[in-house]
């Protein structure tokens, strides 16, 4: 995965996916976490981004999805656990097959991935208004209808 220190700082490069279905949206977290996020992960190194998101929907959710187009790009600074990081974060509108098991399953749910556990929901626009989304800027992109490509630096 594209994840490498330099100079003190953490930079990685991040995928994620916006999968919406009847005004809802698919968000996940780790079960320690009090915040959510889109899915997806980390890019691999010779791996185009849409790869990575199709690449972690079939990991995490046994779920093959399309990946279109991206909507935002995010360059994310924030600190961690006392560690800077340097995030740039694609992401993009995916879309579940019509037959796609996710869309009957009951929510919330959880998994085991690389020996965390995650859990994932659907959500209105209107509960997202209630919840910590990182990073914020997709929060507000989330909750509006509007899906043009835009590009946004947060700091945190």
């Amino acid at each position: 995965m594209i994840s490498v220190d330099i100079a003190g700082t953490r930079f990685n490069l991040r995928a994620g996916a916006i999968i919406e279905h009847e005004g809802k949206v698919l968000l996940h977290r780790l079960i320690c976490d009090d915040f959510w996020t889109l899915p997806g992960g980390r890019v691999e190194p010779d791996e185009e981004a849409p790869k990575t998101v199709e690449r972690e929907m079939l990991e995490e959710l046994g779920e093959t999805i399309h990946c279109g187009e991206m909507v935002m790009l995010i360059e994310n600074f924030f600190t961690t656990g006392g560690k800077r990081n340097h995030e740039l974060g694609l992401y993009f509108q995916a879309h579940l097959a019509t037959d796609s098991a996710l869309l009957g399953r009951a929510t919330p749910f959880v998994i085991e991935d690389g020996g965390s556990r995650l859990e994932f929901d659907w959500f209105s626009r209107e509960q997202l208004s209630e919840l910590r989304i990182l990073p914020q800027p997709m929060k507000n992109m989330l909750i509006s209808e509007d899906r043009s490509l835009r590009h946004v630096i947060n700091r945190e």
